[in-house]
Parts: structure tokens; C-alpha cells; sequence
């Protein structure tokens, strides 16, 4: 019998230990943008301090001796998260699945949480779907074929891909970040220029 093929969180779930960190923080670099657009236009929350917290995640995997105080990054990322409570614009949502996508894998780094992974690749696709549905873009009969929805699962296995014949925490870490950033927009289409 064939073995059959996993879907992405299939894939994801398998990840661990530096991959697991380093896919998520691929991910997150096409999902910190829209908090950083968030941020931009509602003056609200640390853009600073979230891109500072994905660098430290970046390095954690580059250098795997180098540490940093995951609590005190939680904190930040935690007072950083916008309410939807308080804004009524749209952005509010991807800027707060980011920044939960941030947490995860600071869990997942400090072994609070072995899923973070999945649960930043299923914030990611979310983001993507929950923005083609507000726009009008797409319903729910044809958002997993639309282009942008087609788009974040055909990146997600190409960093999957990545990761997985990943030799070094160094190189593939370069790689994913390069396939993360190579289109120049973040998961919802927002334009990185």
C-alpha cells in the first residue's frame, strides 16, 4: 500500500526542535507586516519590539547557544497584541494573529507548547482566508482556490520542503527566511516595498 501523502499540518506536526522554530518564523515573517501596517495606521502596539522578538527567534535557531528571556519577550508580545474590542478597522485581525502566532513559538521554544508550529501555520491560512472573505475576494465556496489562498499553501510546502532536507539551524534558517521574503508580500498580499 502506498503511503499516503500528508496535507501541510500534517507535514508541520512532524516538525521539531529547530525546524519547527524556524518554519514558524518564516511564517511569521509574511504575517508581521500586517501588524506592522496595523501599527502604522492605528498607532497602537510595538512594531519595534515584535520585529526585535522574531530576530531573537531568528537568532535562536541560527545560533543555538544564544538565549534570550522568553518571559520577558512573551510579556511584550502579550501587551503588544491589539483588543478587537478597541479598534473598529479590519487590520486589527491579522495584527493579532501574528502576534499570536508570535507567542506560539515562543511556547514552542520554551516547551510549553510542542504544536506551535501548527498553530502558526493554521494562523497563517486563517489570516488568508478570514481577510478573502471580509474583502468580498472570495466566499466560502471558493477561497481555497483563490489565488492568495493557493499561494500561502504553496509556500508553506515549499518551506516545508526546505525544512525538512535541512542540513544546518544556520543555512536552512537563511534559506526558509529567503522563501518567506522572495515574493516581496506578506500573507495577505500586502506589499513589503
Amino acid at each position: 500500500m502506498a503511503k499516503q501523502k500528508l496535507n501541510t499540518f500534517g507535514r508541520v506536526r512532524m516538525l521539531e526542535g529547530y525546524k519547527a522554530v524556524a518554519f514558524s518564523a518564516a511564517l511569521l515573517e509574511r504575517m508581521i507586516p500586517n501588524y506592522e501596517l496595523f501599527c502604522d495606521v492605528t498607532e497602537f502596539g510595538d512594531k519595534e519590539g515584535i520585529r526585535n522578538c522574531l530576530n531573537l527567534v531568528w537568532e535562536s535557531v541560527k545560533a543555538p547557544k544564544s538565549k534570550f528571556n522568553l518571559a520577558v519577550q512573551l510579556e511584550k508580545v502579550e501587551v503588544a497584541t491589539p483588543d478587537t474590542s478597541d479598534f473598529d478597522t479590519y487590520g486589527v485581525y491579522p495584527a493579532i494573529d501574528a502576534a499570536i502566532g508570535l507567542a506560539a513559538v515562543l511556547n514552542l521554544i520554551a516547551g510549553d507548547d510542542p504544536q506551535g508550529a501548527v498553530v502558526v501555520s493554521k494562523l497563517s491560512q486563517g489570516s488568508v482566508e478570514a481577510y478573502l472573505l471580509e474583502s468580498g475576494e472570495a466566499d466560502d465556496e471558493t477561497v481555497k482556490e483563490h489565488p492568495l489562498m493557493v499561494f500561502e499553501v504553496e509556500v508553506q510546502e515549499a518551506l516545508l520542503d526546505c525544512v525538512e532536507a535541512g542540513k544546518s539551524p544556520a543555512s536552512t534558517a537563511d534559506a526558509l527566511k529567503a522563501i518567506a521574503l522572495e515574493e516581496g508580500i506578506s500573507n495577505i498580499g500586502l506589499d513589503l516595498a
